[in-house]
């Protein structure tokens, strides 16, 4: 085993495409331990964010949020919107997982206006319709309907189905 960060980074991404996420999350935390001794706080970040979904998807969303929560401040102090928004992102589906739905909404909602800043619209499309789901799950079907149209719209690049349903969503405005 290696104690190199950039070294374990790749381990936990291959664990991960591996689906081992329970070891992911740890070579992630070595090397976010790592990232930090040599003081790369962004890439410290991204590896908590790392951290974070790997222990979503192994069903430890406690964890996650744990990992994830106050990544999107270094990110941007360092004015990186874009990993901003991925990090308020992955603590939305932390929140979301724990069944804090109105939490999750803000935070999604805060990812999409990252991400239309960073000129990021396919990722921005995927946190509306993140928020929009949320919405939809808490009976808050309008709502739901007008981030869905939201989400439709923020997509450079539509699918046939996308634009299908953008012509119907349309009728609830």
């Amino acid at each position: 085993m290696t104690s190199n960060p950039d070294q374990l980074a790749e381990q936990g991404k291959q664990a991960f495409r591996n689906k081992s996420f329970v070891e992911a999350a740890e070579l992630f935390k070595q090397a976010a331990d790592g990232y930090g001794a040599v003081q790369s706080d962004l890439m410290a970040a991204e590896m908590r964010n790392n951290i974070s979904v790997a222990l979503l998807q192994a069903g430890r969303a406690e964890e996650s949020l744990a990992a994830a929560l106050e990544t999107d401040q270094v990110f941007a102090q360092a004015g990186d919107t874009k990993r901003q928004g991925m990090a308020l992102g992955n603590q939305a589906a932390a929140l979301e997982a724990l069944n804090r739905y109105d939490e999750a909404v803000e935070k999604y909602d805060l990812a999409a206006a990252l991400f239309s800043q960073a000129g990021e619209g396919e990722l921005r499309a995927l946190v509306m319709k993140s928020s929009a789901a949320v919405k939809l799950k808490t009976g808050k079907v309008t709502d739901s309907a007008f981030k869905m149209i939201g989400s439709l719209d923020a997509n450079p690049h539509p699918g046939f189905f996308e634009r299908i349903l953008k012509f119907f969503l349309r009728f609830l405005k």
